[in-house]
């Protein structure tokens, strides 16, 4: 599919946002204060930054609120719903950790609960698409979270947990990929299939000459050699380069370049993601 900016930037800034909400809310960090403030501004500030250039992709900014609406069967609307909640309550225990020099135990955690969810919700725009095999499968919500608690622990300080999550989230990468690059072919999905047509099936001739909406949009063919290039750098700076620095330099300088480098490897990554994605409506032109 094609890899639209804005979504790659939502996806990740967001995700790193509710990460570091979900780790401030369970108290790992508990600051108060002024290093609360700055802690929390740059949580909201990644959420809710994350968020808006989701609407750059609409056609129509102004309605996005509309999608609200649509939470019993809409993960997109789903997705909005959960990160309104946990502003609100993350919202309100920034305000108690900032002015009032405590934390609200339990409305923390219902916070952090609320922040995993969303980054649950949002995983599961992508993976619930039988229409992409790729991204059809449960290594993509294990995926999304576990980058976003990595990259949450990693701005927050957490020297153990941030190691442990940068393997966990290593193996799912890896795995992601191992299982997405034969997700295609073992969905079952040709021609025949797509068009319901019995027998072995070949289109005659493309359905049109020009461009249009979905090969602009659903169709991206990514070269295999390009691709391996691009996985060997995302997972080099998401993952190997962060743990080779947060290992030999354990201090806050390190953190923040370990963090730098997760961060560029993540929108690295999230562009595999997008572009690796194999639309199925790419059979009727001739694309898979």
């Amino acid at each position: 599919m094609h890899p639209a900016p804005s979504i790659i930037a939502f996806t990740v800034l967001s995700g790193l946002g509710f990460g570091m909400l979900a780790w401030l809310g369970i108290g790992s960090p508990a600051p108060t204060g002024w290093v609360a403030f700055g802690y929390f501004v740059l949580a909201f500030a990644l959420a809710v930054g994350g968020l808006i250039s989701s609407t750059f992709h609409l056609g129509h900014p102004e309605r996005a609120w509309r999608a609200l609406s649509q939470w019993q069967s809409s993960w997109l609307s789903r997705e909005g719903v959960m990160a309104v909640i946990t502003l609100i309550l993350m919202g309100f225990y920034a305000l108690f950790a900032v002015f009032g020099g405590t934390h609200l135990t339990v409305l923390g955690w219902l916070g952090a609960a609320s922040a995993v969810a969303t980054v649950y919700t949002t995983s599961m725009i992508y993976a619930q698409m039988k229409t992409v095999p790729r991204w059809n499968n449960w290594t993509v919500p294990g995926l999304f979270i576990a980058l976003s608690l990595t990259g949450g622990a990693m701005l927050t300080g957490q020297v153990m947990a941030t190691t442990l999550l940068l393997i966990l989230s290593g193996l799912l990468l890896a795995l992601h990929w191992h299982d997405g690059d034969g997700a295609f072919k073992n969905s079952g999905t040709t021609l025949a299939t797509a068009t319901g047509l019995p027998g072995k099936v070949r289109a005659f001739e493309p359905p049109h000459t020009g461009t249009n909406y979905l090969l602009t949009e659903m169709v991206h063919v990514l070269g295999r050699k390009h691709a391996t290039k691009l996985r060997v750098i995302a997972f080099g700076l998401l993952i190997a380069l962060p743990l080779l620095i947060c290992i030999a330099f354990p201090n806050p300088v390190g953190f923040v370049i370990a963090a730098l480098c997760h961060i560029a490897g993540a929108l690295v990554s999230r562009w595999l993601f997008f572009a690796q994605a194999e639309h199925v409506v790419g059979l009727y032109y001739g694309m898979r």
